[in-house]
């Protein structure tokens, strides 16, 4: 298991459960099949800068990197289609990775992933109602 992953599954965890100890955090990791030591897992929570807080472990939240979704699906996102559960979104050229990012970055719930090309970002969610929820949230978003 290469560190990226086990480290973006620690960040996935504690973004959507509530972990308090060191121990609580191997377990789940043990149930997504990934075996690590106590060494490990600490040195991960101080690479990865969570704290623990009343509601358990907490990534430091670091100032945005740049503009914000909403400024960037309003300037550069030309046209959305749906098929299933992908949203295909359209850009003018050269903006397809800026829109993906931000997407990314934003940490939607409705989206599993995206992959972005010259001008197109494909939004992959988790069935067809997610993906019709999205584009309604993006509408709603570039409406102002």
């Amino acid at each position: 298991m290469n560190k990226s992953f086990r480290q973006g599954q620690i960040l996935n965890i504690v973004r959507h459960r509530e972990i308090y100890t060191q121990e609580e955090l191997g377990r789940e990791l043990g149930n997504l099949g990934i075996q690590t030591t106590q060494v490990t897992l600490s040195r991960d929570i101080r690479e990865l800068g969570l704290v623990k807080t009343a509601d358990g472990y907490r990534q430091l939240q670091a100032e945005p990197a740049g503009p914000q979704l909403v400024n960037i699906a309003s300037e550069f996102l030309l046209d959305m289609r749906l098929a299933q559960n992908l949203v295909v979104l359209r850009t003018s050229p050269g903006n397809a990775n800026t829109l993906a990012i931000a997407l990314d970055r934003e940490g939607l719930n409705q989206v599993v992933g995206t992959i972005a090309g010259d001008d197109t970002v494909l939004v992959i969610t988790p069935d067809s109602e997610t993906a019709a929820s999205f584009q309604a949230r993006m509408l709603e978003m570039i409406s102002g």
